[in-house]
């Protein structure tokens, strides 16, 4: 039986992961849930999973979460730092690290210095702070296994391998625009760009595989996760989403991983890592597809992909800078305030003028994070 806290607990990493201890009770248990503001599916979960103990980010929320759970015997928190103690709890086993965004780099650092297992759904802790997290994670011998699809892919395409990588091939999907010329998309709408052809995720992850700022995000992270440099790592639009990434190996064999679009496969692999355990999930069928297809992105119209790039080249807190610029102005779109294309613009802008630090750290990321999104307000 592991014991798991899950991190964004409410959200669609979280809410997926509980159908995954649903469909497997005697191998998993939810010891520790953790929401930002979505009290009301917190006490719902709660209740039916009865972990040891909840924890719920928005202070202002606490009444409500213990008072709903007065009758149960379950420990209530309330506020970011409950969030991250919480982590050095005995009891725990693994931690399912799927708060969206650089909220999640604090409570999973705590856990990584607690000695825990990883299971890493957020990429943004790997982008903002790939060398700090991978050091600290070795000298804690704190496991971190990825839970993204394509960080997944390569994971287990790397299981059982010595020899050196030659390349990533890191498959995407091209987002609902694919194919789309810039002059079209001066007007997509919030709906239009939430509507992923393939996949169900949350609507800043969704937003950011519509302008291909996820691909360049996972760039990073896979740099740091496997110790490749970014000029290994190839990204090839594979909009079917049955190849979920690919190694090549420098005798030229490549390993690939396939699977139907589902996040439940990798959360359910690094649970039961390093065994597998049965899935109620639809087969691949093959004759289904009748052809996988592939191509090139096309970053001068989807410029994001380039700007993580660049990010990555530059080092120092410019990763930093720009996840910070891509989540304010992901907001600023949802919100109305600027149009699909800014968005691009709006990061650029920023990596071109907060201030540069070429050996952050982890206090400056934080300042970083902070000085970035204050002067966008």
């Amino acid at each position: 039986m592991k014991h798991i806290a899950i991190l964004g607990s409410t959200g669609s990493i979280g809410t997926q992961a509980l159908d995954v201890i649903r469909w497997h009770p005697d191998e998993y248990a939810a010891e520790v849930l953790c929401a930002g503001s979505n009290v009301e599916l917190l006490i719902k979960q709660a209740l039916e999973f009865k972990p040891n103990a909840v924890v719920i980010a928005d202070e202002t929320k606490y009444n409500t979460l213990r008072d709903a759970l007065s009758n149960e015997e379950i420990k209530t928190y309330a506020g970011a730092e409950a969030m991250s103690d919480v982590m050095n709890m005995e009891s725990l086993d693994m931690v399912l690290a799927a708060i969206v965004g650089f909220a999640g780099l604090r409570p999973t650092l705590k856990a990584i210095e607690a000695g825990k297992t990883i299971a890493l759904a957020n990429k943004e802790t790997m982008v903002v702070a790939g060398g700090i997290v991978t050091d600290t994670a070795a000298r804690h011998h704190a496991p971190i296994l990825p839970v993204d699809s394509e960080h997944s892919a390569i994971f287990q395409s790397l299981v059982g391998e010595f020899s050196p990588v030659e390349k990533i091939l890191l498959t995407a999907s091209g987002g609902p625009f694919y194919g789309r010329s810039r002059e079209s998309l001066e007007g997509v709408t919030l709906e239009e760009a939430l509507k992923h052809p393939n996949w169900s995720m949350g609507r800043k992850v969704t937003i950011d595989s519509a302008t291909l700022m996820n691909k360049g995000l996972e760039v990073i992270e896979a740099r740091w996760l496997f110790d490749v440099p970014a000029e290994k790592i190839q990204v090839v639009v594979h909009p079917q989403s049955v190849i979920h990434s690919m190694v090549q190996f420098e005798d030229g064999s490549v390993k690939a991983q396939l699977g139907i679009p589902s996040m439940k496969t990798p959360i359910q692999y690094a649970f039961s890592f390093p065994k597998r355990v049965s899935s109620p999930l639809p087969r691949l069928d093959f004759a289904k597809y009748g052809q996988l297809t592939f191509g090139e992105p096309d970053t001068k119209t989807f410029r994001c992909l380039d700007l993580a790039y660049s990010a990555i080249a530059k080092g120092g807190n410019m990763p930093c800078i720009m996840n910070a610029a891509n989540e304010v102005a992901v907001q600023k779109f949802i919100d109305g305030h600027i149009r699909f294309l800014d968005i691009a613009d709006f990061v650029e802008r920023r990596m071109q003028t907060a201030t540069y630090i070429a050996k952050p750290s982890l206090d400056d990321l934080f300042e970083t994070d902070r000085e970035v999104r204050n002067s966008e307000q």
